[in-house]
């Protein structure tokens, strides 16, 4: 198969990825109508854990894991914890399309860290873009802020929670197969979400606690966690197939399919100024990666035929 043939399956199952990822919204949704959002927090990773250790077995990969990849799973299973959280604390209330428009942010947040945290070289085009992206991210916030209250902020969270866990999976990918990757994060989010929600339990928090699911909703539990499987596996045979730079733009078809599930499931429509923001947050994040693959292009073009490390090392010029 040549690497024109394999770019096509990798951007049909980012496709899928935009097309089952807003069902674990929608399952989230009709959840929390009935259940705290810890209980489906904890729900999601229960049930991921369980239909990955059968893939993970039938392709017979190595389920040793290293005390640095444990340290790194550790933390990327806690704040994919706080991003699950939030979001679903977030479409309990607000309409899907609103929460993920604001979450959409995250390619900024990462950005952002990679300059003022890591001391990447980032160019003024691409820090002049973050804050145009976000905002566009106000013009969803105001609104949302003004009609929801502080829930409006919870998007945000789920944002910088999830720039965090993309960051960490790319140090944790060197070290670990990525289906592996996916079942040992469930596994250690499920460890730490028992004794949190015991704790929440025992305090009363809102929220934060254990309540067994009743009649359906065992079924909208069970719904995040699968949907949540399969797009997750969709997008890491994706990133096999084809490049990063090819499917990145491709990820904001999900705001089109959120959209539309919203509106046949719940009846929500973003109003204009909705609209507007995610005109502004969608330009802002197609001109990084614009910027990004002109970066990269330059310093392939720049580097010397005998100093190849160099590169791999991330040296390119400011965009």
């Amino acid at each position: 198969m040549t690497q024109t043939d394999r770019i096509f399956p990798g951007i049909a199952l980012m496709l899928g990825f935009c097309a089952i990822a807003p069902l674990i919204d929608v399952a989230s949704k009709l959840a929390a109508q009935a259940v705290p959002v810890g209980t489906i927090t904890l729900g999601r990773f229960v049930v991921q854990a369980a239909l990955m250790a059968p893939i993970v077995l039938a392709m017979r990969l190595p389920l040793r894991i290293g005390p640095t990849a444990l340290r790194l799973t550790l933390a990327r299973a806690f704040v994919s914890i706080l991003a699950t959280y939030s979001f679903v604390a977030a479409v309990q209330v607000m309409p899907i399309a609103d929460a993920l428009a604001i979450a959409f942010v995250e390619p900024f947040v990462i950005l952002l860290i990679g300059r003022f945290v890591m001391g990447e070289e980032v160019g003024p085009r691409r820090l002049g873009a973050s804050v145009v992206g976000f905002i566009g991210a106000l013009f969803v916030i105001q609104p949302s802020f003004s009609r929801f209250g502080a829930v409006a902020l919870f998007p945000l969270g789920t944002a910088v929670c999830f720039a965090l866990y993309i960051l960490l999976t790319r140090a944790l990918s060197r070290q670990m197969h990525p289906v592996t990757m996916q079942l040992h994060t469930a596994l250690a989010a499920t460890v730490l979400c028992v004794p949190m929600l015991a704790v929440g339990g025992i305090l009363d928090f809102g929220q934060w606690r254990f309540v067994p699911p009743q009649g359906v909703f065992w079924i909208w539990v069970f719904c995040v966690g699968l949907a949540a499987t399969i797009s997750h596996m969709s997008m890491t045979y994706a990133l096999k197939f084809a490049p990063s730079s090819t499917l990145a733009p491709l990820h904001y078809f999900e705001m089109l399919t959120a959209t539309l599930f919203g509106y046949l499931v719940f009846g929500d429509f973003p109003n204009t100024l909705t609209w507007i923001g995610v005109a502004i947050i969608t330009a802002s994040g197609l001109y990084i990666i614009h910027r990004e693959r002109v970066t990269a292009a330059a310093a392939r073009q720049a580097r010397p035929a005998n100093a190849p490390l160099a590169a791999a090392q991330g040296m390119t010029p400011k965009g």
